[in-house]
């Protein structure tokens, strides 16, 4: 039996009928037509940010994340894949995108396919999902597709923007498809550097797992560095 794919939505978007959160919804929903014409089984969670907006400034005042805001991550942390949508203001990605993201643990996302999706009030900030949200999954070690998409406003009665949706989906689809996304993670896990006690599952680390042999543990512990 072909093991179902779990998709996260990270939506950015305001309002309960933003224009961000439609095309997060159209992207979701194409990708899962798209794999269960390959008969592979798939769901949708949607992780709306703006309910969270205060929960996520309080989190990054304090350094650690609030109740609601770890619930989030957890939810983040079992996709299988993940369509990122933010809405554009004054040429740059969304601040409260951009407060989540910086609370994900840099292990969280790694090998995980993602679609990269904005809109925005003109399309000349079509090149912001390429210039600033490309830039910042690769940093979180995720795969994101070719395809990425932005929607402006007279994009929407287009069919070149439903031709794009479908194929950033295919592309999702196929990474999907096999299990070469999570082959990626497991056999390099070890290669990563990761952080101490990070929100991923498989870097959890407690006191067994520090390294005593380094020259800061040396003096830290009293003896001579080498």
């Amino acid at each position: 039996m072909t093991t179902e794919r779990k998709i996260v939505v990270i939506n950015a978007g305001v309002s309960e009928e933003s224009s961000t959160r439609r095309l997060a919804g159209r992207i979701a929903q194409q990708s899962i037509d798209t794999l269960g014409a390959a008969g592979i089984p798939a769901t949708v969670t949607m992780l709306d940010l703006g309910p969270l907006a205060t929960e996520i400034a309080r989190s990054l005042v304090s350094g650690f994340p609030t109740g609601p805001v770890s619930d989030a991550i957890a939810r983040l942390a079992d996709a299988d894949a993940v369509v990122a949508a933010t809405p554009v203001y004054k040429a740059g990605i969304s601040g409260l995108f951009k407060s989540f993201a910086d609370l994900i643990d840099n292990d969280l996302l790694i090998a995980v396919p993602v679609v990269l999706a904005a809109t925005g009030g003109t399309a000349r900030h079509a090149m912001v999902t390429d210039d600033q949200l490309r830039p910042l999954f690769a940093f979180l070690r995720a795969l994101p597709v070719p395809t990425s998409l932005y929607a402006a406003p007279e994009d929407w009665g287009s069919p070149e923007l439903g031709k794009r949706i479908a194929r950033a989906a295919g592309e999702l689809a196929a990474l999907l498809r096999t299990d070469a996304p999570r082959q990626i993670a497991d056999d390099n896990w070890g290669g990563y550097r990761h952080r101490f006690a990070g929100q991923a599952t498989r870097a959890e680390q407690g006191a067994t797992d520090v390294d005593f042999d380094t020259d800061l543990m040396r003096l830290a512990t009293g003896g001579p560095a080498s």
